[in-house]
């Protein structure tokens, strides 16, 4: 129900009159259309955090009987106080928002804590396992939380760092594919539209916070049912960003629509940021949809020997000189370079012990001349654009890249495979052009059947995820944007099963990268299995229920078995990776990932130091997710990681102060301290580059600002 239709609900029961008159004249408002995207602002969503202790002050649902399938009790009720009775304790319930307000006291295990978008959190994580096979690489990181909650907790440690966010959210069909308000939105609900675009305005407008303005984008995935709604809810948004919309086959077989045409797309919305344009890459014919590219070109290596007109010795005497060969196992390499002779007798000098003279002669004996100086072949021969050709008998040819190749191989149009072994740069003859493909794409690879439902039961066997992306098409989105950046920072805070990071794992793996991902998923069972869970008595919460929802039953397992190449069994994984880089999935990947839940702390705990474990794991995600996290400072009272360092003692200050400096790498020093004074002595010692946080101060201050950025 939305906000302005529960206020007319409570005027009319508090006075019929002034009811009905506000109702009419707010339908006359209505039918002036405002210009742009109109929708309600509906009441903010509600999260069940089944496992948090009920604390005084905690606002709660009573959850329905053990067995009952139904929905429970909607209703939501402040705890009052907490009493232990016959070793249990009951949670004493006062009613929200209720003008005549029930009481009841309710067992503490019968209630669950629930928090709305626009009460005031103040996160922490905790660890839940981890797989490390990347040495000092930064981790990846899954986060078990409600999205909105974990955008805000990454405010703290992200706010205008992300490179690049990929998200695939709710459709919106009408099916049971997302909850609001801890309700299934049916396809009947007049406001479904209204309440998806409250949704993903609220979680879009942090999104916006975390990216960097200088240079990031946002990749939003959609079909036809909200597609429109979104490009708007995106211009709003985003109102300074280049937004461009793709076509992508996803299902060449096509799905079916009631009295419609198949669908065989969908859409992806490309949001860029500052500086941010898609790079223009090596790929194959299937992308020349529209681009207007030749689908080939041959990169030549012309002979050095010059032909045609002013080709002779005499034309240019001082390009008639030797260049000296050797031959090697792997064939001919150039080895140095004589100077010019005048001479007739030039047959008869003597080159360097283990080489042979190549002078430009002509195969019919013409004294000719080289296309270039002696000081512009060794130039031409250092930067990679002259070789030796192919041996035979006591002749080679002298083989050079002409101008036009060069300046594309410099600019990255002409992609190259590095260096040859002689240091010439390895270009095949038939070569693949780099550029920027069109807006619409059949790419086969990006079948979401064959390459994303099809790939999970090869890691996870026995184990099925609705509908996932394409991996190869995550993958190749991401590509544009971050092929130049190794370091970047992508975040999908809409991650189901994994497949973005899946997708980062091999980009890193392509180039050497050390890119890393963000993930957040919460761990909701599917609508299916929820009413076979709760005839067995189980609730949200129980361990039995817990281990079937989606991050801990499909994602963590999913990227676990990904970077080790074995099944949560322990079995090789069956199969390989295709495309862009092709090998046995069995080899994983040298990555690192680390797991971890949301936790919602009390305030008075954080700032008083009894919270530092939950936090602990903010710090090091702050610091870039690199090397180990300080949860103990010891007896020293600070400690100092790859990354960071954490100093709570100031009387060892000085200490602290000698270890970060004589530490490569560290980023970040954290001091816990309410002394502003102290803190900046801190601060004055510390490093030039590193950067000063104080604690708990940065923290209070961050979460307290965001307060009501939903309403």
């Amino acid at each position: 129900m939305s906000r302005l239709t529960e206020l007319l609900r409570q005027a009319r029961k508090a006075d019929p009159q002034l009811g009905a008159d506000l109702e009419a004249e707010i339908a006359a408002l209505t039918k002036r259309r405002t210009f742009g995207l109109v929708f309600e602002q509906h009441q903010p969503e509600a999260v069940e955090l089944p496992g948090r202790p009920v604390r005084r002050g905690d606002k709660v649902r009573v959850l329905p009987p053990r067995g009952e399938t139904k929905g429970g009790d909607q209703r939501l009720w402040r705890v009052t106080r907490i009493e232990r009775v016959d070793g249990q304790r009951v949670a004493h319930l006062a009613e929200l928002d209720a003008e005549e307000p029930e009481t009841q006291a309710v067992v503490a295990d019968d209630v669950v804590v629930v928090a709305e978008f626009r009460d005031r959190i103040y996160p922490g994580l905790v660890e839940t396992g981890r797989v490390e096979r990347g040495g000092d690489k930064t981790f990846h990181t899954v986060i078990n939380a409600e999205n909105y909650h974990a955008l805000e907790m990454l405010t703290y440690t992200h706010r205008h760092s992300i490179d690049a966010i990929y998200i695939d959210p709710p459709y919106n069909t009408g099916a049971k594919d997302w909850k609001y308000n801890n309700d299934y939105v049916a396809s009947d609900d007049d406001y479904r539209h209204s309440k998806w675009l409250a949704f993903m305005e609220r979680r879009l407008k942090i999104a916006r916070e975390l990216l960097n303005p200088e240079d990031s984008v946002l990749i939003v995935t959609i079909d036809e049912k909200e597609y429109l709604r979104l490009g708007l809810l995106l211009e709003q948004t985003f109102p300074e960003a280049r937004i461009q919309m793709v076509a992508a086959q996803i299902a060449p077989q096509g799905n079916p629509r009631n009295r419609q045409f198949y669908r065989t797309d969908e859409y992806i919305f490309f949001v860029g940021l500052g500086n941010a344009t898609p790079l223009a890459l090596a790929l194959d014919d299937a992308w020349r949809s529209g681009t207007g590219d030749a689908p080939k070109k041959n990169i030549n290596w012309p002979s050095l020997l010059r032909t045609g007109s002013e080709r002779r010795r005499e034309d240019r005497p001082s390009m008639f000189y030797p260049i000296f060969v050797e031959q090697a196992e792997e064939g001919a390499r150039i080895h140095s370079f004589g100077s010019p002779h005048h001479g007739d007798d030039f047959a008869l000098l003597r080159p360097p012990p283990g080489t042979v003279a190549v002078w430009p002669v002509g195969r019919d004996g013409e004294l000719r001349r080289w296309q270039v100086s002696a000081d512009s072949a060794e130039r031409l021969r250092a930067e990679g654009f002259l070789r030796a050709g192919k041996w035979n008998g006591d002749r080679t040819a002298i083989q050079y890249l002409a101008r036009t190749s060069r300046e594309e191989i410099l600019s990255g149009k002409i992609a190259t495979e590095g260096r040859n072994w002689d240091g010439s740069f390895a270009v095949s003859g038939d070569h693949r052009p780099t550029f920027i493909p069109g807006t619409l794409w059949k790419i086969p690879s990006h079948d979401a059947t064959r390459y994303g439902t099809q790939i999970i039961p090869k890691l996870l066997p026995g184990r099925k995820f609705p509908f996932p992306k394409s991996l190869y098409a995550v993958e190749d989105a991401l590509r544009f944007f971050v092929k130049g950046k190794s370091e970047a920072v992508v975040l999908d805070f809409f991650s189901g099963s994994g497949t973005t990071a899946h997708a980062v794992m091999r980009l890193n793996r392509q180039d050497g990268g050390r890119r890393q991902c963000i993930s957040v998923t919460n761990n909701e069972v599917s609508a299916d299995e929820q009413a076979g869970l709760r005839q067995k008595g189980l609730r949200p919460g129980d361990s039995d229920w817990e281990a079937l929802g989606i991050c801990d039953y499909i994602t963590k397992p999913r990227l676990t078995a990904a970077i080790s190449g074995q099944t949560p069994e322990g079995a090789p994984i069956k199969g390989d990776y295709k495309f862009t880089d092709e090998f046995p999935m069995s080899e994983g990947f040298e990555q690192n990932a680390a797991f971890f839940t949301l936790t919602h702390e009390a305030p008075l705990s954080v700032r008083h130091n009894r919270a530092f474990e939950r936090v602990a794991p903010m710090l090091w995600l702050r610091a870039g997710s690199r090397g180990r996290i300080i949860y103990d400072l010891g007896e020293d009272g600070w400690d100092v990681a790859e990354a960071y360092g954490v100093l709570e003692n100031l009387d060892q200050a000085d200490e602290f102060v000698a270890a970060v400096s004589t530490r490569e790498g560290i980023e970040i020093a954290y001091v816990v301290t309410d002394d502003d004074s102290a803190f900046q002595m801190v601060c004055r010692e510390l490093p030039n580059g590193v950067l000063p946080v104080r604690l708990y101060e940065s923290y209070l201050q961050n979460f307290e600002i965001n307060t009501g950025r939903s309403l």
